[in-house]
């Protein structure tokens, strides 16, 4: 069973993703910071990540940018959940290391259809 690390602070959204990649056979991990986070990618080495940008303490980007320094391995696919959804942010999310990109409002058939072809890319 793949695991799946969600980093999410709103707990609603927490509450979807989680309901909705228990229901898809995924194991889930969560971390509501991006300090829990980076610690729980480290120690639980999950197959992929979901990361909220706006995080209390430090960001999604400055937490993806931890696990990828760090002696976890930096190849977890690590994917942007995010309400900003401007022209070129997505260009923008994946220079900074990350593989994916979903924006909020979360809707559930793009969530799946964005790890799924992550999952494809990375055969």
């Amino acid at each position: 069973m793949k695991r799946v690390l969600v980093v999410e602070d709103d707990k609603n959204n927490m509450r979807l993703i989680t309901k909705l990649l228990i229901s898809e056979g995924y194991e889930t991990i969560k971390a509501k910071t991006g300090e829990e986070g980076v610690k729980l990618a480290i120690e639980e080495k999950p197959d992929l990540i979901l990361m909220d940008i706006k995080l209390p303490g430090i960001d999604g980007l400055e937490a993806t940018r931890r696990i990828r320094a760090s002696k976890c391995d930096d190849k977890i696919p690590i994917i942007a959940i995010t309400s900003f959804a401007m022209a070129g942010d997505r260009e923008k999310y994946l220079n900074e290391g990350f593989t994916g990109y979903i924006e909020k409002p979360i809707d559930p058939y793009k969530v799946i259809k964005e790890i799924e072809e992550i999952w494809k890319r990375n055969i």
